[in-house]
């Protein structure tokens, strides 16, 4: 502004000549004024001083301004330079005019150009990311819930059914999810359907996109998924798998049911091999924390498996367990229809209790007091002695309110149950057990090969030894044999669980198996409707038989004489009344009878060397539970 102000002066006197001299001397002090406020200003701004300092001065000479405008005419400042007018351009000669229209063309050419291969680059850039986010892909994803809508033409290979022969082939499998692995750009999974695994493996490529891999990779574990893939043959084999010879190259994927949470403990845990042997003996605390092995590998703990029995049956060790539970019930059922009896069904509410006693469930029956029976007992005796079926067999729920926190009872077990009339000795009884028994051990040893192998990986046992015909011995043998060996135990006297262990022993050692059973029990160590021995009064016609020194069954001829079982009867207390349909039945002719009841889940813990009758139950029932 102070290097303008000669000039502003000159432009004033030129502008304003024809002012009057009052207005001519106005306009300059004017104009001198705001060259002062002009050069405060720089000053003030120079040395930065606030803008509140100089804030006055700016606002009087823009008041200044607007004075100077009313007194000259004129807007304060230099004068504007006037535009010079644009020189009319010539319009260009012909030649010039197509040498223009060809650039242009070219420009507009090269413009095209690179506005198309931008597009082209825009276009692989969007297809590169979305094959890379899987973007309207089909080989891999969630699939709807399977709500029975439609009925495709696709068909499931068992994995058991996988082998090197079908190398080649396009297979489709389900299972869990057990286990994945992500290396790089590719994908290892293991795929579990009941006792048998197949290993998966996917790597990126032309088919395969880095979002299938990464999918994959990201999958919760147990989730249930369908595989699809070509069978190939592996260099060395897959030892994660039951199928070692053969793996999957996946070329579909895809998630049926995923996992919604968290597993309480990992599969892998779950199927490590025992770190010690659980002791077979003595009270049983359910809370026994996970433990780790010598290994430093963790075992999941037995309530934790019970507490999510639906994760902890996956096993192949469980699977196998209950397979074999499965098989025994087919052969009893087999040998049994073979040596023609039928099977019954009785109830399971009863008025009363079955074998007398206090260990049972009571309950209201519309008013009336009932219980569940503790044992098909008197009605498989009604159809067998009293019914003309003669010979009939049950397998069913019984139920014992016993307060037992052991390792080897239960509140409710699958109880095995036969009953059969017989023409002279009991003795008919104990042939028909010892035919079934060893039908049933011979027909686990050759169906069930690979189920056995499975149980043994994580429970190691000692195959059962058994002879043919099953040993016998009578209840005072197993008592001198007891004696013999520095053990106290009297002829008249039930045995204890402990001293009956120490007996299975003695028996392997000296007889070379583990099957056996013993004969003439004491009478008052057995159910009223037990037939006393004709020569001992205080012995009965009843007998026990035993795996690895523990009882799997009980047994006796019964009664059949409704006198006689009135006075066993009232010799153990039971109320006439509870059990008068059961006598009413003997009144009309009835057979002499016998048979005897085994306990499921005792002889499949037994058999395989189990410490622990919870792992051969499906869902235990037990004084400390009653879930899930």
């Amino acid at each position: 502004l102070v290097s303008h102000i000669p000039r502003l002066i000159s432009r004033y006197n030129y502008c304003n000549w024809n002012m009057s001299s009052e207005e001519n001397a106005e306009g300059a002090a004017i104009t001198a004024k705001i060259a002062e406020l002009g050069i405060k200003i720089k000053d003030a701004k120079a040395e930065k001083k606030p803008k509140e300092e100089w804030e006055p001065a700016l606002q009087e000479m823009l008041s200044l301004k607007a004075k100077y405008k009313t007194v000259s005419g004129n807007d304060f400042g230099p004068p504007k330079k006037e535009k010079k007018p644009e020189a009319q351009q010539q319009a260009p000669s012909e030649k010039n005019r197509a040498k223009n229209e060809a650039k242009a063309l070219a420009k507009k050419e090269k413009e095209e150009k690179k506005r198309k291969q931008r597009e082209e680059r825009e276009r692989l850039q969007r297809e590169k990311a979305e094959r890379s986010e899987g973007v309207g892909q089909t080989n891999f994803g969630d699939m709807p819930i399977v709500q029975s809508q439609v009925i495709t033409d696709k068909v499931w290979t068992p994995i058991e059914k996988l082998s090197p022969k079908m190398a080649g082939q396009t297979v489709l499998v389900r299972g869990h999810l057990q286990t994945i692995r992500a290396v790089g750009k590719c994908a290892f999974v293991l795929v579990r359907s009941t006792l048998f695994s197949v290993q998966g493996v996917c790597f990126e490529s032309k088919e395969i996109s880095p979002a299938m891999v990464k999918y994959i990779a990201k999958l919760p574990a147990e989730s249930i998924v369908d595989m699809k893939g070509t069978v190939t043959v592996p260099e060395s084999p897959v030892e994660s798998a039951t199928e070692k010879s053969v793996e999957i190259q996946i070329s579909e994927f895809h998630a049926v049911c995923k996992t919604m949470s968290e597993l309480p403990f990992q599969m892998e845990d779950a199927c490590r091999p025992d770190a010690t042997k659980e002791t077979d003996v003595g009270a049983y605390n359910e809370d026994d924390p996970e433990n780790v092995g010598e290994d430093g590998l963790v075992r999941v703990g037995q309530k934790m498996r019970l507490d999510y029995r639906w994760l902890d049956l996956r096993t192949p060790a469980n699977q196998s367990i209950f397979r074999i539970e499965s098989m025994v019930g087919c052969l009893f059922r087999e040998c049994l229809m073979k040596k023609d009896f039928v099977e019954i069904h009785t109830p399971k509410l009863i008025s009363g209790a079955s074998e007398g006693g206090a260990d049972v469930f009571t309950l209201d029956y519309f008013g009336q007091p009932a219980c569940l029976s503790m044992s098909p007992q008197l009605h498989k005796q009604i159809t067998a002695a009293s019914s003309g079926f003669e010979r009939v067999f049950e397998t069913g729920p019984v139920f014992r309110a016993e307060n037992s926190n052991t390792r080897r009872h239960l509140c409710e077990f699958t109880g095995f149950d036969l009953e059969m009339t017989i023409k002279e000795h009991y003795d008919e009884v104990l042939e028909v057990f010892s035919d079934l028994f060893i039908y049933i051990f011979d027909g686990i040893n050759e169906r069930c090969k690979a189920e056995l192998e499975r149980v043994r990986e994580q429970h190691p046992f000692e195959d059962l030894e058994y002879l043919r015909p099953t040993l016998k011995i009578t209840y005072a043998e197993g008592c001198a044999l007891l004696r013999e060996a520095g053990i106290e135990q009297d002829d008249y006297e039930d045995l204890s669980t402990e001293n009956e262990k120490k007996l299975g022993n003695i028996v392997k050692e000296k007889y070379k198996t583990d099957f056996f059973f013993m004969d003439k029990y004491p009478l008052s160590v057995r159910p009223f409707y037990t037939m006393p021995d004709p020569q001992n009064p205080k012995l009965s016609n009843s007998y026990d038989f035993f795996i690895r020194g523990q009882e799997i069954l009980s047994g006796a001829q019964r009664v059949h004489d409704p006198n006689l079982i009135i006075e066993r009867a009232k010799a153990w207390g039971i109320d006439l009344k509870d059990i008068e349909s059961y006598v009413d039945s003997f009144r009309h002719g009835s057979q002499p009878h016998g048979g005897g009841g085994i306990g499921l889940e005792r002889v499949i813990m037994l058999f395989l060397g189990l410490p622990n009758i919870r792992k051969s139950a499906w869902f235990p029932r037990t004084p400390n539970r009653i879930s899930p």
